[in-house]
């Protein structure tokens, strides 16, 4: 545990900050999928609670929670791509940031396919909404960009828990996940207002 921590934590001193909003124009269509979910504050907070969440869970839920996400968001991301509307997009994504934010702060403990539905459920709507803003770029570098930032984002959130678990004592480090948990709940609330 104490070497996946050391990993982390140098994962996390490599990365470079986003130097600014990159345009749905811009040449680059990989970069302005990159940059989609990290701009947006809803997305960061959820994908970031899936990763908390993950790690609550522990065992196939690190990797399970994850995967289901970024591949349900693509479906999401295609169903937008094809035209097929969504209700209530941008109302749902915002009810998933309380969403995830309390199952996070109340440490919810569900069967992996549970997690998997609720996290895949969340996902689809985030998915939609990059397809909804993809403006003129190439569909598969945006969708690879967004793909891999979100898949970032969720090991972050993960790493952030793990490591908390592994430098402290478990119930420290649980209440700390929890209390980012019910923080994001908060501005989930404080979005909807």
């Amino acid at each position: 545990m104490t070497k996946f921590f050391a990993f982390c934590v140098l994962l996390m001193s490599l990365a470079s900050p986003a130097v600014a909003h990159v345009s749905p124009d811009h040449s680059n269509p990989f970069m302005v999928g990159f940059t989609h979910p990290l701009l947006g504050p809803d997305h960061v907070l959820v994908m970031i609670a899936v990763g908390l969440w993950a790690a609550i869970l522990g065992q196939k839920a690190l990797w399970v929670l994850p995967t289901v996400f970024v591949v349900a968001m693509i479906g999401g991301f295609l169903t937008s791509l094809a035209g097929m509307p969504l209700p209530f997009v941008e109302p749902i994504i915002v009810l998933s940031i309380i969403a995830i934010g309390g199952i996070v702060a109340l440490s919810v403990n569900v069967s992996i396919e549970t997690a998997g539905f609720i996290v895949a459920a969340i996902a689809i709507f985030h998915g939609h909404a990059h397809g909804s803003e993809i403006g003129s770029a190439a569909v598969l570098p945006f969708g690879a960009g967004f793909a891999l930032a979100t898949m970032l984002l969720h090991i972050a959130g993960l790493c952030f828990a793990l490591g908390l678990f592994a430098v402290t004592r478990m119930h420290q480090g649980m209440a700390i996940t929890r209390l980012l948990g019910g923080v994001t709940a908060a501005v989930g609330v404080w979005f909807a207002m």
